[in-house]
């Protein structure tokens, strides 16, 4: 396949995983807010309802919100409400594009780093539509899980451009939107070891996986035996996580804020 006729591959599955994407979500743009946590996000927070302004954007960095700290989650549903007011049917319409770019993502991040194309397709076909993303796309109140998966895949992608020419600039674009991902939600505090994980597979970057690498197919059996005897060039275990400290840090600083953000929560709630 020629260079044109791939990105053309490229752009035609995208647009195909965010039409099925709507096809299966775009359902929800005629429901309602739900009574479960909508409620505590949207409706009764006169902060978020005022929409997005210098003042909301301060609280939201300075203030606890849902018994956690999610600034970016919370300005999101602010500049919701600036565009379309409390209208629910527009609240979760944005839910689901923000999951259908996510989903377009994760094919550009696979389709990259496998060389697999349609591969790659129906991995990010199976996540857009799987049953349990439905909670998340279609609960406003999860707009922190949807949101902080669009900054997950930025992030694996700004890894792998890192890993193809290892510039400050690059490394401190993954930092940015990695920090992003924690503002969204927390839960990205694992994304050091996945970066590992795909260290080891299938970037191959550690001196380990690169051992266990087969020759070409072309070499004979003598070439085949000095290839796998050449010392790999790949760097250690040890600089591979060396590297990440950054985001190590990052991670720690996320599990503080949200220890800080509970502990803040149940001592207001006793209070009260």
């Amino acid at each position: 396949m020629s260079i044109k006729q791939s990105r053309w591959t490229l752009i035609g599955i995208s647009i195909f995983l965010i039409a099925l994407t709507w096809a299966v979500f775009g359902q929800t743009g005629n429901y309602q807010f739900v009574n479960y946590d909508d409620p505590l996000y949207v409706l009764d927070n006169a902060h978020v309802r005022a929409g997005l302004t210098w003042r909301g954007i301060a609280w939201a960095f300075t203030h606890v919100h849902s018994q956690n700290w999610h600034p970016l989650t919370t300005m999101s549903h602010m500049f919701d409400c600036q565009l379309f007011g409390v209208n629910p049917g527009a609240h979760h319409l944005v839910n689901v594009f923000f999951h259908s770019i996510a989903a377009v993502l994760l094919f550009i991040l696979l389709a990259q780093i496998t060389n697999s194309i349609w591969a790659s397709a129906f991995v990010a076909a199976v996540f857009a539509i799987h049953p349990l993303r439905v909670e998340s796309v279609a609960w406003i109140a999860e707009r922190k899980d949807v949101l902080s998966g669009v900054f997950f895949m930025l992030t694996l992608l700004a890894y792998f451009r890192w890993t193809r020419k290892q510039t400050v600039g690059r490394y401190l674009a993954m930092s940015l939107l990695f920090g992003c991902g924690l503002m969204s939600k927390p839960m990205l505090i694992t994304t050091p070891i996945i970066l590992l994980l795909l260290d080891y597979w299938p970037l191959n970057r550690s001196q380990r996986s690169a051992s266990f690498a087969q020759p070409p197919a072309r070499l004979g059996p003598t070439a085949a035996r000095e290839v796998r005897g050449q010392k790999s060039s790949n760097p250690p275990w040890t600089k591979l996580v060396v590297e990440k400290v950054p985001l190590f840090v990052l991670s720690i600083g996320s599990c503080v804020a949200t220890l800080w953000a509970q502990n803040f929560a149940l001592g207001s709630t006793q209070f009260l």
